[in-house]
């Protein structure tokens, strides 16, 4: 009996020591992706919100009658084609009479961004009493100046490894301690579209271009995966060809992306000859794309549904349809909505099949329709990191940060709908 008991004891305690081993690995297992997760979104956001401010430099804008207006007309047209390009460098100029050199002017008058030009037309535009007067005004600092500002470690670099060499430093510099230098909010990034200089970019193109995009792959999964859903589930008779279907289905979940990228470039620009780069087509093939995931997480809400709704709806006299349509349906709706907004927030995140249709290009115009010319928040990532502009590299995290904030807002109306309005049985 002794001899029992020891064993019995010497067994629970293999077991619990076997329990305790599991545990503390699945605790190390858990630690480690906390860990990896944090030093990713720290990363991200350290070097990502330096983008949400920009460089503004202080100068005296003289408006100059003879360049924006010489016949003193004050014709809107005339205007509108002033050199206020010109405007900007007699300003630098001014604030550095030194500088006599064309080469040293030329560096100069870079300090300056080029979408000021169209700011200061606006501003006459705007109140044409500014002609012939100076303003003091906070104009935008270029990608260089801007990244110079932003890092200071980079004033102690060698000249060879700076972004600007030692007189263009000492400009900076200048303007640094006379307090004509600031950090402003970087308006253009929620304003504007893509550009070539880093200042001047922005993400309302490609969000436009991604709002767009998932209202075509919603208006055209969402009803046909619930209807196929509802159908195989609940109406079809079981029989090879049903069963092929739903094999079908569950391998088409588990397709790579690219590959429905391959199928919307053969279809739909190939084929149907639609525009290229265009909303509506990108809807299209994430709309192929996120299909077998809301039709498979129809399914499963509607086998939730226990067989006593649909009996009790039979015992009264409706119809299968009619059950199915009154009372298991409304009653899987949230499952259903749950499993879209998953499958939505993953079309979010899509980027491959989208590169195959054209929505790759450069976009500098912000798009008003379905039919134009756009782009999506991870692709205008991928266009960011892939560009050699040291100031890309704060955009590129800042367009993660934004993406992210989408990813986590719609993974967490999932959650909501599924707590709120999911019945227990």
């Amino acid at each position: 009996m002794t001899n029992i008991t020891e064993k019995i004891k010497l067994s629970l305690s293999k077991r619990q020591r076997s329990e305790k081993r599991f545990k503390f690995l699945g605790f190390i297992g858990i630690s480690f992706a906390i860990l990896f997760l944090i030093i990713i979104l720290y990363s991200i956001f350290s070097q990502g919100q330096s983008a949400f401010k920009s460089t503004y430099i202080e100068l005296n804008i003289f408006f100059d009658e003879k360049i924006i207006d010489v016949e003193g007309k004050r014709d809107i047209e005339d205007i509108k084609f002033a050199n206020f390009r010109k405007i900007i460098t007699n300003s630098l100029d001014n604030y550095f009479p030194e500088v006599e050199k064309r080469e040293e002017k030329r560096k100069l008058h870079e300090f300056i961004s080029s979408s000021e030009e169209k700011n200061l037309m606006n501003l006459v535009l705007s109140d044409q009493e500014l002609i012939g007067k100076s303003k003091r005004l906070w104009l935008l600092a270029s990608s260089t100046i801007d990244v110079i500002h932003k890092n200071p470690e980079m004033e102690r670099i060698v000249e060879s490894d700076r972004l600007v060499d030692d007189l263009e430093l000492s400009w900076f510099k200048t303007f640094k301690e006379n307090g004509n230098l600031k950090f402003g909010f970087n308006k253009n990034f929620f304003s504007k579209a893509d550009s070539t200089e880093p200042e001047q970019a922005g993400v309302l193109g490609s969000m436009l271009g991604s709002f767009f995009t998932l209202l075509i792959t919603l208006i055209l999964s969402f009803p046909i995966a619930v209807a196929a859903g509802v159908f195989l589930e609940e109406l079809a008779p079981k029989n090879r060809f049903t069963d092929f279907i739903e094999v079908n289905i569950n391998n088409l979940a588990a397709v790579p992306s690219i590959i429905f990228g391959l199928l919307g470039l053969a279809i739909f620009l190939n084929v149907m000859h639609l525009p290229r780069s265009a909303p509506i087509v990108g809807g299209m093939v994430l709309a192929l794309m996120t299909l077998p995931t809301i039709i498979i997480a129809t399914r499963a809400s509607l086998k939730a549904v226990p067989p006593s709704i649909r009996e009790a709806a039979i015992g009264l006299g409706a119809t299968k349809f009619q059950t199915v349509n009154h009372h298991v349906l409304p009653l899987s709706m949230p499952g259903i909505l749950t499993g879209t907004i998953i499958g939505m927030s993953q079309a979010l995140g899509e980027s491959a099949p989208l590169l195959m249709i054209g929505m790759v290009a450069f976009i500098v115009d912000i798009p008003g329709s379905f039919t134009d010319s756009a782009t999506v928040l991870p692709v205008q990532i991928y266009l960011w990191k892939s560009t050699a502009a040291r100031g890309f590299l704060e955009l590129t995290a800042a367009g993660v940060m934004v993406l992210l904030t989408f990813l986590i807002l719609m993974n967490g109306l999932a959650v909501f709908v599924r707590q709120k309005f999911e019945k227990k049985w």
